[in-house]
């Protein structure tokens, strides 16, 4: 019995969509201007979801809630920004977080510039962008390696003459092959390859603090100790900033920056449990409070502990661009409007057939058979209208370089979920603005059109 039903559902709902293809076929005007109005407003919204999402996702989603940036204010309350402490630490701040290992895993991070020279004399240096970073950095961001991995904490310990290069630098100085082991030149020193990552680019770039202010930036392309960095006395080519207390704002040499209150290493700690959060952020109150105690700080402890999410959030919230938000509303409220006017056309589109449907009614169709007809009908209008919507969207994202910068517009991808979702959108929008013309088509009494010659 449930196989006859089956079968006889099936049998139906064919019917309905053979009945369709030639409503379709007799009102081709209509047709197309409801598949074109669902097609342009669902490929607008499509386009500027692709740049949102991109611009606004979770970096790390897995760990987000482990990871978090430890803040000191080592400025003191007149130059906090709304109560906020530096983004940043101290050389001082930095040193003492990483070596009291409070937390499951803690890691420095600065971004450097350095030369590479190439083994071949007829190709001449070129700059690169890279990371100072402590040796955690890798095991605490899960960053993937193609070959070999990160540097060990005694060569942390030692300065150790070690770099992990990117997969793009490897294959320009070694063709792609297993480099592990083999020596690059860089800024004058020669370095040992311990690893070579995969393809590795989150976006935003979360983990560089100091470079808060280009969160889609290029990815680095080597990342050397942090302790090799300093003894190398490589300066940052991110974010330095002072407040106008420090006794040594001119920073004449090295030492001077390592011994002043100024702020320029990113921090990250990997805490499991909330428990740990708690824990770490006690010790942070307690470190602050103890350097108001030697005479440091004249002012009250004021730490601060973000994850990724609330890190994101509240200091990097211009991550999203504003052109992408403002353009997300607009084409939202173009589908709106084209909503409304796929409502008016299915009306009149549908209304048109009231003597068939009157005839269908008298011959003993029920509303709801005449109901589902008709959703069948928009249906198949806005799987058509996905289709030409899709490929509005493809045509859309090669045009997203016109709107936003080019390492926004390189985020925007045109990929399965998104395929998924313009259907999807296109599918319900459809089905949602039939529901009126579906309902009053329904509503006709057979009586009246076969009394009116129809």
């Amino acid at each position: 019995m449930t196989t006859f039903r089956l079968i006889q559902g099936i049998d139906v709902i064919g019917h309905y969509l053979d009945l369709a293809l030639r409503s379709c076929r007799r009102n081709k005007a209509l047709t197309a201007l409801v598949i074109v109005l669902m097609g342009c407003g669902v490929a607008s919204c499509m386009v500027t979801y692709a740049v949102f999402r991109a611009t606004s996702a979770d970096p790390i989603p897995w760990k987000s809630a482990q990871l978090f940036v430890p803040q000191i204010d080592n400025f003191g309350p007149v130059h906090d920004w709304k109560g906020q402490p530096p983004m940043l630490l101290s050389y001082i701040d930095a040193e003492t977080i990483l070596h009291a290992a409070q937390a499951r895993r803690q890691a420095l991070v600065y971004p450097i510039h350095g030369t590479v020279t190439p083994d071949d004399l007829h190709r001449l240096p070129f700059m690169q962008e890279g990371d100072a970073v402590s040796g955690a950095f890798f095991a605490m961001f899960d960053v993937p390696f193609r070959f070999g991995g990160g540097w060990s904490s005694a060569d942390d310990d030692h300065r150790a003459a070690v770099v992990v290069i990117s997969m793009a630098l490897n294959q320009k100085l070694f063709g792609g092959s297993n480099s592990v082991g083999r020596q690059i030149h860089l800024d004058r020193h020669d370095y040992r390859v311990v690893g070579v990552l995969d393809d590795w680019s989150p976006q935003p770039r979360f983990f560089d603090v100091s470079s808060a202010g280009f969160p889609f930036s290029h990815p680095r392309q080597f990342y050397l100790p942090f302790s090799r960095a300093i003894d190398l006395q490589k300066a940052t080519s991110g974010e330095l900033y002072c407040s106008a207390d420090t006794s040594n704002p001119d920073l004449p040499d090295w030492d001077a920056v390592l011994h002043s209150e100024c702020a320029w290493i990113g921090a990250w700690v990997e805490l499991p449990t909330r428990a740990a959060a708690g824990q770490y952020l006690r010790y942070l109150h307690n470190y602050a409070a103890e350097q108001q105690r030697i005479g440091r700080f004249d002012w009250p402890p004021n730490v601060r502990l973000s994850n990724v999410r609330q890190w994101l959030g509240l200091y990097l919230n211009h991550v999203v661009p504003q052109a992408s938000k403002l353009s997300l509303i607009v084409s939202c409220s173009f589908l709106l409007i084209c909503l409304v006017n796929v409502v008016g056309l299915m009306l009149a589109r549908f209304m048109r057939r009231a003597p068939e449907i009157g005839v269908r009614r008298a011959l003993g169709a029920s509303r709801a058979a005449i109901r589902g007809q008709f959703l069948i009908e928009a249906a198949v209008v806005g799987l058509a209208g996905g289709a030409l919507g899709l490929l509005l969207t493809a045509l859309g994202m090669a045009g997203v370089r016109l709107v936003f910068e080019p390492q926004i517009a390189r985020l925007a991808q045109l990929d399965g979920s998104l395929v998924l979702l313009t259907f999807v959108l296109a599918l319900a929008t459809t089905l949602v603005a039939a529901i009126y013309p579906t309902w009053r088509a329904a509503q006709v009494q057979p009586a009246w059109q076969l009394k009116s010659g129809g």
